[in-house]
């Protein structure tokens, strides 16, 4: 590395790699925490921690605020969308008893999506090698968790298990075009406050309505909490902004593919869950997928 080049030149080609491994840990965080708390009570408290680290953050380095009303107003339904609607679904959905994996898969739609509404949204223009890496991720992606399809089509999985994955599908896909399009760059400190004051505001609110809002401090909640918050929270989310800033939509949704396949070799090193040949070769389909579809 030549001494005049900056090492976040560096570090940047590696930050979708990082990024997908800090976001697929999310499913191992809420199979460790829910157990013990229920699900929006689970993300308030995540929430507020947040809130308070970032906040922290945001004074002592004196990081610059959103300058107008409008700025603050797209950055809050932005993090309402990405946070609050996205991580809402899928923990209600896991709450629920829908399979992580299922819940993966549904998520999994989210690439195709992003690139219908680039088009339409943005004015991206979505390439034939783009619709080609989408589709093979995408099949990728069925085939990693199609055993636990199988597993689940009995009569477990429920329309009212798939109504919140179905919603956390549209927020994530809904806030990554609105993100993309209103308010594509801010401060990361400052920017993580405004997003998430609306999410725990909106969170609460609906937890104290419909839930008992009782938690049990294990162990296990205490780590999955410090991870959800320190790790997905702050660190994946603040790479997830990055990337909506410096590439296109549907390059930065690609990646979502790879999540389902980095969670189940997570789910397989930690909790000693098999991986079929089939889930293998989807693996390889998913990852081959992503890189065309960002090539």
């Amino acid at each position: 590395m030549p001494p005049s080049t900056p090492l976040s030149s560096v570090l940047t080609p590696l930050y979708p790699l990082l990024f997908v491994a800090l976001w697929s840990t999310g499913f191992i965080g809420a199979k460790f925490g829910l157990p013990d708390a229920e699900p929006l009570t689970f993300l308030s408290l995540r929430y507020a921690l947040v809130l308070v680290l970032m906040g922290l953050a945001a004074w002592l380095m004196r990081a610059p605020w959103p300058r107008t009303a409008r700025e603050w107003l797209h950055i809050g339904v932005s993090g309402l969308l990405v946070h609050a609607v996205y991580l809402g679904g899928v923990f209600m959905a896991i709450g629920k008893g829908l399979p992580a994996g299922v819940t993966a898969l549904v998520v999994g739609l989210q690439p195709v999506l992003t690139a219908l509404g680039a088009g339409a949204f943005l004015g991206e223009r979505v390439r034939p090698t783009q619709w080609a890496g989408l589709a093979l991720s995408f099949a990728g992606v069925g085939l990693v968790v199609a055993h636990k399809l199988a597993g689940s089509a009995s009569g477990a999985v429920l329309w009212a298990m798939l109504l919140p994955a179905v919603c956390a599908l549209v927020g994530i896909t809904a806030g990554t075009l609105y993100q993309k399009r209103f308010c594509p760059s801010f401060d990361l400190r400052t920017g993580s406050v405004v997003q998430f004051l609306p999410c725990l505001a909106a969170t609460l609110l609906v937890a104290s309505l419909t839930e008992t809002m009782q938690v049990r401090w294990t162990g296990s909640f205490v780590f999955a909490l410090g991870w959800l918050v320190l790790v997905l929270s702050l660190g994946a989310v603040s790479l997830l902004n990055v990337l909506i800033r410096r590439g296109s939509a549907v390059n930065v949704a690609s990646l979502f593919y790879l999540t389902p396949p980095t969670t189940a070799l997570v789910a397989w090193a930690l909790f000693g869950e098999t991986l079929t040949g089939l889930a293998l070769v989807g693996m390889v389909l998913a990852a081959f997928g992503v890189w065309l579809a960002r090539k």
